[in-house]
């Protein structure tokens, strides 16, 4: 019994400090000791690497280090710095992981964010990792992206990562123009993470990078939905389509979708808005459907449909190119749960003692590819400039369902609560906020963030947009 009153403990201990870990108004609190590792293959300069450790302690890491080793080897590494990390006992603030070799090396570097998230050290805590191209000519060079990343965070303390990459991608795009650059970020972080020698609940930080997206055009937007065999499907519909109409976007409503709809859907849409008269300011399609471990989206008839191919589709529209193109997927990406998730229908007592040590091991991470010009892609060539201005946001991280209930699915639903209450604040901003509502509302469940990625944002989003719940149905 008191072994067991003692883990019951240390789980309240462990929640109630990744509670903390956020402060106030939903950032990161990295009082404590900031910890970097820098995993760098053979070939890569030594002036390269000692740029990286004066980048990671003019960020404020108190511990840098640096480790040469195969790619082969960047996952035992990875391995010896967590159990050091646990071994340590005491709490760390932030975690920065940076992966230096050929970009084609690192197209398995999911799972070494994967093997990062097992750190009990950082549950609760932001896990950075950046992936550095030391391929001859790479787009930006690896030494010019650091030394821009630490001047600007030296000159704007108060402005948030996410704030501080896209004025770096700004800046790069500018300088590499005609170079079909396309940087890609994927998050899942919960809350703003200031990394300048700043209390995060300090002074307001100064509005974010100057250069915004002109929205004076047209707003237009597509919903396609299974409702079919999706309880609370239909809330999720109405809500979203509330929203866009609140925020003056033309929509065009599916319902029950075959496979060969969405992609019909899709061309449609593309055609209207190439014929359209005047400027389009935005796009924004929503998903909502079963899906797959592959990125499969499965209509109405059961067939699926690739959402690279519906991606695609879209980024030929001439009317859009250069503005931004929004995709929200309310779908499974996959079968697995992430940690602790256990039956709802056990009593309330039972679930808590079954919650999961913190977070659900997928929250708290931020993956930086600079340049992406190797990586495997089941779509369109990541250097394609027609890849560029997307943001896509995922109800579930890879490879893990997605929840809703009857009231509809805590993405969707906190999505629109949140663009709601602040209309007019910058975007990555608030699917910060949107992940830590979901996590908010699943704690007690285990369940996942939600996710989302940017395959290039050359100036950010001014204007908002982007299956968490209680786990009844799960999209798979």
């Amino acid at each position: 019994m008191a072994f067991l009153v003692a883990g019951t403990l240390q789980v309240a201990s462990q929640v109630a400090d990744a509670q903390e870990s956020l402060g106030r108004k939903g950032k990161y609190s990295v009082k404590d000791p900031r910890v970097a590792l820098a995993l760098c293959s053979p070939e890569v300069s030594a002036s390269t690497a000692a740029l990286l450790e004066g980048v990671f302690q003019t960020l404020g890491f108190e511990s840098c280090q640096r480790q040469e080793a195969s790619v082969q080897g960047f996952r035992g590494e990875l391995t010896r710095f967590q159990e050091q990390l646990d071994a340590h006992g005491g709490s760390v603030g932030c975690a920065f992981v940076a992966l230096v070799a050929r970009p084609w090396q690192l197209r398995q570097s999911q799972q070494l964010v994967r093997e990062l998230s097992r750190c009990k050290a950082l549950w609760g805590r932001p896990k950075v990792f950046l992936l550095l191209s030391s391929a001859p000519g790479a787009v930006p060079e690896p030494g010019a992206f650091l030394a821009s990343l630490g001047e600007l965070c030296g000159r704007r303390p108060h402005w948030s990562l996410l704030q501080l990459l896209t004025e770096v991608f700004s800046r790069t795009a500018e300088e590499s123009a005609g170079a079909a650059y396309c940087p890609v970020l994927r998050s899942s972080l919960r809350g703003a993470l200031c990394l300048g020698n700043v209390e995060p609940w300090g002074p307001e930080p100064e509005p974010g990078p100057s250069a915004q997206y002109d929205l004076s055009g047209a707003r237009a937007a597509l919903l396609l939905a299974v409702t079919q065999g999706r309880l609370g499907a239909q809330h999720d519909v109405e809500a979203l389509g509330g929203l866009c109409q609140a925020l003056g976007f033309e929509t065009t409503l599916r319902t029950d979708p075959t496979a060969q709809t969405f992609q019909e859907e899709m061309a449609q849409f593309r055609k209207r808005l190439d014929a359209h008269r005047g400027p389009v300011s935005c796009a924004l399609v929503a998903l909502m459907a079963h899906g797959g471990p592959q990125g499969q989206l499965l209509g109405a008839d059961g067939q699926e449909r690739q959402l690279e191919v519906l991606v695609q589709e879209l980024s030929h529209c001439g009317a859009l190119r250069g503005r931004p193109k929004i995709f929200l997927l309310q779908a499974c990406r996959g079968g697995h749960r992430d940690a602790g998730v256990g039956p709802a229908a056990l009593p309330w007592f039972r679930r808590w003692l079954r919650a999961p040590p913190a977070t659900p091991s997928q929250a708290d991470v931020l993956h930086v590819c600079t340049d992406v010009q190797g990586r495997s892609s089941r779509g369109p060539t990541p250097r394609s400039p027609n890849q560029a201005d997307v943001l896509m946001v995922y109800a579930a991280a890879e490879g893990c369902v997605a929840y809703r209930d009857k009231k509809g699915s805590d993405f969707i639903q906190t999505l629109v609560e949140v663009l709601r209450a602040d209309p007019k604040a910058d975007l990555l901003e608030l699917m910060t906020e949107v992940s830590w509502g979901v996590v908010g509302v699943a704690w007690g469940e285990g369940l996942d963030s939600a996710f989302f990625s940017a395959p290039v944002f050359c100036s950010p989003p001014s204007h908002p947009f982007a299956e968490g719940g209680s786990p009844l149905p799960s999209e798979t």
